[in-house]
Parts: C-alpha cells; structure tokens; sequence
C-alpha cells in the first residue's frame, strides 16, 4: 500500500501510476497551534505500507521542512500502531543531511539525530537518494536503501550530444561525484578552489583544470540558495568556458535562489523531482523525474529482490 506525505504528493501520485495502485486514503491536517495530525482511512493490518515522503517544505500544501518530517514521523507511526506488517519510508530528500559531522565545537549531528527519530518511530527501513555524504547510512540500524539520479542526470546528457564536454566539481568534497559523472558522459574533470567562511556563503578562487573554449557542466547533489552555483558559473565563464551548465539532484532553492539562478549565465540547470519546484521558477530549469527509478526500488522491496541491481551495484558514489 503507498500513501503520500503533504510535501510531495506529485510525485507520490507518478509512483502509483507507474505501480498500478491507487494512493491510499489518509486524512492529513495541521491544527490551528501548529501541531501535525494523521489517520488512515482504511485498513493497512497485515500490509507493506510506503510513505512518500521527502522531508522538505512544500507551499503549495502549507508545510514547512519541519512539519513534512514530523508528519513522517507520525504516519509511521499510525501505521504501527495501525498493525502494518513493514513501514518505509521512501524519503528521496533526506531532510538535514547537511548536518552529517560537527563543522565546529557544541554542534548537533542533526542527520544522525533524524535517524534515530525515523527508527524511534518504527520504520523498518528507509529508501533515499544521493545523500550529501553517504557515510549517514551508517546512523541507521535498520537497512537504507540508497539510489542515486546520476544516471538519470547523465542520460540527459548524453541525449545532449554537446560537444567539448567538462565536469566540474563545485568543491574537493564533490570530486568522486563529479568523476563518475564525467566517465558516464565521456568528458574531462576540473575542480573548484572553494571556501566557505560561514555557513551558506561561499567563495570561489579559481578552476584547477581546463575549461576554456568548453562545454562545462557544475555538477552538485543539491542546490540550496543557489549562491555558491551562481558564483562557480560565473567563475567557469570568466575562466573562458563557452557554454555553462548545472546539473543536481536536489533542488531546494530556498531564499534569493530563483534570483540567482535568473541572474546566472547557466544555459540550463537540470534537477529532479525529489522537491517540488514551487512557482515562480526561471525558465532555465529542467525537471527531469524520478518516479521510474523509485518505483522500481519500491517493486523490488515489496518482491525481496535486489535493489542494487537497478543499478548494476554502482548505487554506492562516496
């Protein structure tokens, strides 16, 4: 049985689709002080319940990143305690992920924390996509079944034909990321010098290798305020590249980032369907989804066959 979460019902209703099923009755609200209420409008005892639900604000439903994993946190629960036989949560967007290490003294581990809560509640396994640091799998005892869109994000690509291709890595941490995807679309590897003074602003020095007169294509797992992407094409551009490209899983674009990504000298920037664009977006986006991908993942959880053979075992970037 699948039910949708109020941060991404979109893509909830494409899994169903693509599964055959229709999505489950669940009533959703949040009271007038704040607080996050479920109930599932028909039995779910004795089945596999999937909640689709990336933990990510959504306007358009009037919820905030923080409701979307409370509401999570309370659905698995409600199925529990409802006699589900298995409850997962099919999370693409993996809410404070971010927070994987302490970046400073006195910090939260807020990833590890969301963990714990995730397990606390009663799920009995999670199904994600491109973690910013795969390493958060290890904050769970249950198992985490971990897909990636890069070969998505590279057949598109690929369909492209551009020529004089580059990958750019935004910073050091992102380079076996950026390789990866510069071996799926046969293309160089180049590297940005960049510094983060505070937390969401960064500096970018200068490219280490060569863009000039090329195709370059920023490749990251999310996009935030888009700042530090603005900053890295306009660098790229300065350094002669002749045509720019982004491509990342995640789009958040919170704060000044349609802004950003307006101002940018981005021909495209290619994302997924893991967050709901909200409107307003520029023109330059691309959506590509990955409701195929899920429901496949979701197929084989429900059968016990392999999930890492949707990907041929190479689901493991980090």
């Amino acid at each position: 049985m699948l039910f949708a979460g109020r941060s991404n019902p979109e893509l909830a209703a494409k899994i169903a689709n693509k599964l055959g099923l229709e999505l489950g009755g669940v009533t959703l609200k949040t009271f007038s002080n704040g607080e996050v209420y479920c109930r599932y409008e028909e039995s779910i005892r004795g089945a596999d319940v999937f909640i689709v639900q990336p933990t990510c604000g959504n306007p358009a439903t009037g919820i905030t990143a923080n409701d979307a994993l409370m509401e999570l946190l309370i659905m698995i629960d409600a199925a529990v305690g409802a006699s589900a036989h298995r409850v997962i949560a099919v999370t693409p967007w993996f809410g404070y992920s971010r927070q994987d290490k302490k970046s400073a003294p006195r910090e939260p581990i807020s990833s590890r924390l969301v963990a714990h809560m995730l397990e606390a509640a009663g799920a009995d396994r999670v199904l994600t996509m491109d973690l910013h640091a795969g390493q958060v799998q290890g904050f769970f005892s249950k198992p985490v079944d971990h897909m990636t869109a890069m070969f998505i994000l590279t057949q598109f690509f690929n369909d492209q034909q551009l020529e004089d291709l580059v990958v750019v890595s935004p910073d050091a941490g992102r380079v076996k990321l950026a390789k990866k995807f510069a071996e799926k679309v046969g293309a160089e590897l180049a590297i940005l010098n960049k510094e983060r003074p505070a937390q969401q602003v960064a500096e970018i020095a200068y490219v280490i290798g060569d863009v000039k007169d090329k195709t370059a294509v920023i490749v990251d797992d999310i996009v935030d305020t888009a700042g530090t992407l603005r900053a890295a094409g306009e660098t790229v551009k300065d350094e002669g590249a002749k045509r720019v490209y982004a491509a990342a899983t995640h789009a958040v674009l919170s704060g000044n980032a349609f802004e950003n990504l307006a101002a940018s000298p981005f021909e495209r920037i290619v994302t997924t369907d893991t967050i709901p664009l909200r409107e307003g977006a520029p023109d330059n986006i691309t959506v590509l989804s990955v409701a195929d991908l899920l429901t496949d993942s979701i197929r084989r959880i429900f059968t016990d066959d392999s999930v890492a053979e949707v990907f041929g075992g190479e689901n493991q970037l980090f």
